[in-house]
C-alpha cells in the first residue's frame, strides 16, 4: 500500500503468481486448487507465510466466468482445467447467452469464497487480489480463440458486442469480490498480446477502459496481466490509468517505464523458466536486483508470469528475499 500511495516502503512488495506450485507445496494438486477455494487459500496462505509474499491471489484458470456462462469444465488432476465446449462455438446468438449470477454460479461463487476466507484468516496482514477475465480473454473463451480472432477481422461489430457482454459480467463478478475483502482486482487479458496495435486500440482497449473505470469506481486498485510480448500494446495500455502492470520477461522494463510513465507500478519481470525454475538462488536474486535497477520506482517484485510447479523452493525464496527500496 505504501508503494501504491507513493510512500517509501520498508521493503519492495513481493507478489509472485502461484498456482500449481502452491498446490503441490502443500501436498495437493492443481485440480483441487482450481475447484475448491479451501485448497487455493490454504496453499497461497502457507506460501505467503513461508516465502514472504505480500499479496494473496485468487488466480487458478481462465474459466470461472466461462463456467458461469454454461460451459462444461473438466479438472485434470495435474493440469490446467479444460473447457470442453465454448458456449458460442457453434451458436453465435448473444441472445441465447445467459448472464451469470456470481453468487449462484458455482465456480464464480468459489472465488468469492476464497476472498472471504483470506479476509477471515489473514485480516489486513496481506493485500488480497480478486480476479476477473478481461474482455478479449473472456470473449475468446466463449467463442474459442481461433473463432474470436476471425470475428475481430470479419465481424468487428459482433466481437465488440460480445466483449461488452464480457465486461458486464466482469463488473458483476468483481463487485462481490470487493465486498468480501479484495483491495485489488486483477484483470487477465492475455489473448490481447496476439493482436495488432490497431485491433487492440480500436476494438479491445475501449472495453478495457470501461472495465478499469468501473473497478476504480469500487475503490480498489487494478492490476493488469497480459502475459507475452506486449511491447506493441504499451501505448494503448498507458491510457488505462492502471495501478499495477505485470511485465513479462521478453519486454524491456525500461521500455515499459518510458511508455507507461512514472506513476504506474511495474511488476516483473524475471524469466520464470530460464531463471526462476532452472537457475540458482544467487542468479534469481541478482536478476531481481537488475529488474529493479531497470524499472526504477514504483516497482513490485514478480516473475514474468506464473512460478512453474517444479521451481526449487530456494529459488522462490530468493525471488521473495526482502529488498530495501533505492
Amino acid at each position: 500500500m505504501a508503494v501504491l500511495h507513493g510512500v517509501r516502503p520498508d521493503v519492495l512488495p513481493r507478489l509472485p503468481i502461484l498456482m500449481q506450485f502452491a498446490a503441490e507445496h502443500i501436498g495437493s494438486c492443481y485440480g483441487a486448487f482450481a475447484s475448491d477455494y479451501r485448497v487455493l487459500t490454504e496453499a497461497n496462505l502457507r506460501c505467503a507465510e513461508e516465502f514472504g509474499i505480500d499479496q494473496l491471489n485468487t488466480m487458478s484458470d481462465p474459466y470461472r466466468e466461462t463456467a458461469g456462462f454454461g460451459a462444461p469444465i473438466e479438472f485434470p488432476r495435474d493440469g490446467v482445467p479444460i473447457c470442453l465446449k465454448p458456449p458460442l462455438e457453434d451458436d453465435l446468438d448473444l441472445a441465447n447467452l445467459p448472464r451469470p449470477d456470481p453468487l449462484q454460479a458455482p465456480r464464480m461463487r468459489d472465488r468469492i469464497e476464497a476472498v472471504r476466507a483470506y479476509k477471515a484468516q489473514a485480516g489486513d496482514r496481506f493485500s488480497i487480489m480478486g480476479w476477473v477475465e478481461g474482455p478479449a480473454a473472456e470473449a475468446a473463451d466463449l467463442r474459442g480463440v481461433s473463432n474470436f480472432f476471425v470475428d475481430l477481422l470479419d465481424d468487428p461489430a459482433y466481437a465488440s458486442a460480445l466483449m461488452a457482454r464480457c465486461v458486464e459480467t466482469a463488473i458483476d463478478f468483481a463487485r462481490p469480490q470487493v465486498a468480501a475483502g479484495a483491495d485489488t482486482i486483477g484483470i487477465g487479458d492475455a489473448v490481447a498480446s496476439q493482436v495488432s496495435p490497431k485491433v487492440y486500440e480500436s476494438l479491445i482497449l475501449p472495453h478495457e477502459h470501461r472495465l478499469v473505470a468501473a473497478l476504480h469506481g469500487m475503490n480498489v486498485y487494478v492490476r493488469l496481466h497480459i502475459c507475452g510480448n506486449i511491447r506493441h500494446l504499451l501505448p494503448g495500455i498507458s491510457t488505462l490509468g492502471l495501478d499495477i502492470v505485470d511485465i513479462d520477461h521478453m519486454v524491456s522494463l525500461a521500455e515499459a517505464r518510458r511508455a507507461l510513465g512514472p506513476k504506474v507500478v511495474l511488476a516483473g519481470n524475471v524469466d520464470p523458466v530460464a531463471c526462476v525454475m532452472r537457475g540458482t538462488p544467487e542468479g534469481v536474486a541478482a536478476a531481481i536486483r537488475g529488474c529493479y535497477a531497470e524499472a526504477g520506482d514504483p516497482f513490485m517484485i514478480n516473475a514474468g508470469c506464473e512460478i512453474p510447479a517444479s521451481t526449487p523452493p530456494p529459488n522462490l525464496g530468493a525471488l521473495c528475499r526482502p529488498i530495501a527500496p533505492a
